[in-house]
């Protein structure tokens, strides 16, 4: 078994098939999880299925699931831990890089995906990072998680709409190229083809959710993710405003790429 650890920052590391969570952050899903969660500062979460594999604190690790050991990817999620417990204070998340794509492509063509979607959407795959910054919370108290860089934009940018009296909230940041596939492999299973769930969905790997650039913003009476957000005082305020922080509206109407009007979504640049 591993040897104990210190504790983490407030980062996220993401490696291919397990994301390493700071434990204080995460949903306490019944008593069962705060009884195996007392006192770690990191829970290991497989990406597929969001189950917590182990507990990780300064005295002990502590196994959630039978044969822990024979994990896919466990090697790598401690490799990564030992990285940042190496590493100096004030690390730079977004100087952990990215992760490799050919996981992401090799089940991209098993659920019948290949090049031409690229080609005439003209978006290209997006890597996901490999470490990611706490950024509060959505709307949903869900943890945000976003790049370093673009989680200190979009606070600031939240405090200034705040100071001329205008709130946004976030409806959500960084999604896994694992959400998405299973958003494909739940809509597969009830008989939808490939073709029928890109008319709703975008395709796994190519959203600039996964980069850790991108946000989805609303404002508190308004529903998510709905054109209608663009008659609110906030998403005018975001017009004006946005550009001084370096955010852009990535989906504007008739966008080259086909995908519907987003006024909702944002992507701070250069990042997209």
């Amino acid at each position: 078994m591993r040897r104990p650890t210190r504790p983490l920052k407030t980062l996220l590391l993401n490696t291919a098939q397990i994301e390493l969570w700071p434990a204080d952050v995460l949903h306490v899903r019944g008593n069962a999880d705060a009884r195996s969660l007392a006192g770690a500062h990191t829970v290991l979460r497989r990406k597929r299925d969001g189950r917590y594999l182990a507990a990780v604190s300064t005295r002990a690790v502590r196994p959630l699931v039978p044969r822990l050991f024979r994990e896919p990817g466990l090697d790598e999620a401690w490799d990564a831990l030992d990285r940042l417990e190496q590493a100096t204070r004030g690390i730079d998340a977004d100087a952990q890089g990215s992760l490799p794509l050919h996981a992401l492509q090799q089940r991209l063509h098993d659920v019948g995906l290949d090049d031409s979607y690229g080609e005439r959407s003209g978006l290209p795959l997006v890597p996901e990072p490999a470490a990611l910054v706490f950024a509060g919370r959505d709307r949903y108290r869900r943890p945000l998680w976003l790049s370093a860089a673009t989680a200190r934009a979009w606070l600031a940018m939240q405090r200034a709409a705040y100071h001329d009296g205008l709130m946004l909230d976030a409806i959500s940041g960084y999604r896994s190229h694992d959400y998405q596939l299973g958003i494909f492999d739940r809509k597969r299973a009830r008989g939808l083809t490939v073709e029928q769930i890109l008319t709703v969905n975008a395709a796994p790997g190519y959203s600039e959710h996964h980069s850790g650039h991108a946000l989805d913003i609303g404002t508190p009476g308004e529903p998510p993710a709905e054109s209608s957000f663009e008659r609110t005082a906030a998403f005018a305020w975001l017009t004006r405003h946005a550009g001084d922080f370096g955010f852009g509206m990535s989906y504007p109407r008739d966008n080259p790429h086909g995908i519907v009007y987003e006024p909702w979504h944002w992507c701070h640049r250069p990042g997209c």
